[in-house]
């Protein structure tokens, strides 16, 4: 969806102007280290409530190829056309966007339930079209032959998904969709906010989405590898001044982008502003992408608060679901 929307302005002659196809490079720190709020023992004060709501899909449309940045005129633009696609989809069960959501033609989603912001994320003054900033092209690295095997072992293995164990982690309210978690964490279609609290030894970072709440410990030791988490094990430090999350020992239950149990992610949070945290964050997977790759783009103050999110009170969907799977499976025995 987010890429017709782009593709649809650029090849409509909408957008001008080539700018340059390098990587973007991060921003310069702040000017002076009164510039933005510190603790106690003279860190950066991370903690307050912070959105990463944004319409820069993860990889640069291809309409987009040769465009990391776009100007501001030309961002206005796209901004505007996605707004009014997003408008023209409301109530239509069969809308891509809303099939993303989870609605896949049903009409369980309408417009009301998308919150993915209205703005191109901006960095270092510029509009980013990617949050893939390396490789350079703003793509996923091409995955290695074994990751191919591990989805196709997967998918023989749980197939249908006819099994309550078997269905998604974010169906059953175990685990938000879309790595809106992470590491690494990305935004996604609503309840894209954070709540980060920080003492000197430790980081909780609190996401909104199926309020899953990640725990750093500061300047840590990871366990030994048959110790695994969903989230995987993150240990940080600071750099300067910023704060470096380094996780690993991630279990085979999660897969960012069909990642293995020997994920390795680290995480660069850095206060530039008093409302802004640049995040960056490195994938490093041999066994499933042919090269390390890097995403960055920032979490911005917002008011809050940091709503409970219900998922499963009053839901009825795995129960109609196996309900469904199981008449299905008497009707086709009857055939």
């Amino acid at each position: 969806m987010r890429f017709r929307i782009f593709g649809s302005i650029v090849l409509g002659g909408a957008l001008a102007a080539t700018l340059s196809a390098q990587t973007p490079k991060a921003p310069a720190p702040a000017k002076t280290k009164s510039a933005i709020p510190r603790t106690a023992d003279g860190h950066p004060d991370l903690q307050g409530i912070w959105t990463n709501a944004t319409i820069t899909p993860l990889e640069r449309p291809a309409a987009l190829a040769n465009k990391p940045t776009v100007s501001d005129a030309e961002a206005k633009v796209i901004e505007k056309n996605a707004a009014d696609e997003l408008a023209k989809v409301d109530g239509a069960s069969e809308a891509p966007l809303l099939a993303a959501a989870g609605s896949n033609g049903t009409g369980g989603y309408n417009v009301l339930f998308i919150d993915r912001g209205s703005e191109l994320a901006r960095v270092d003054g510029v509009k980013r079209t990617s949050l893939i900033v390396d490789p350079p092209d703003g793509k996923v690295p091409p995955t290695t032959q074994e990751a191919k095997q591990r989805a196709m072992s997967s998918l023989m293995r749980n197939g249908r998904f006819d099994k309550v164990t078997q269905r998604p982690l974010a169906e059953r309210c175990l685990l938000g969709f879309g790595s809106t978690s992470g590491p690494p964490m990305l935004p996604v279609l609503y309840n894209n906010n954070y709540q980060i609290v920080q003492t000197p030894t430790t980081v909780m970072i609190l996401v909104e989405m199926v309020h899953d709440a990640r725990i750093v410990r500061m300047n840590g030791t990871h366990p030994s590898k048959n110790v695994r988490q969903w989230l995987g094990d993150s240990i940080g430090h600071w750099d300067g001044d910023t704060l470096v999350v380094d996780t690993t020992n991630f279990t085979d239950q999660t897969s960012f982008h069909g990642s293995s149990e020997d994920l390795h992610v680290i995480e660069r949070f850095t206060r530039v502003d008093a409302n802004t945290i640049l995040y960056r964050a490195t994938i490093d997977d041999p066994s499933t992408f042919s090269k390390i790759w890097t995403i960055e783009y920032p979490f911005t103050a917002t008011a809050g608060p940091i709503y409970e999110y219900a998922c499963h009170e009053g839901n009825y969907a795995l129960t109609d679901i196996m309900g469904g799977a199981r008449k299905a499976d008497g009707e086709t025995g009857r055939k």
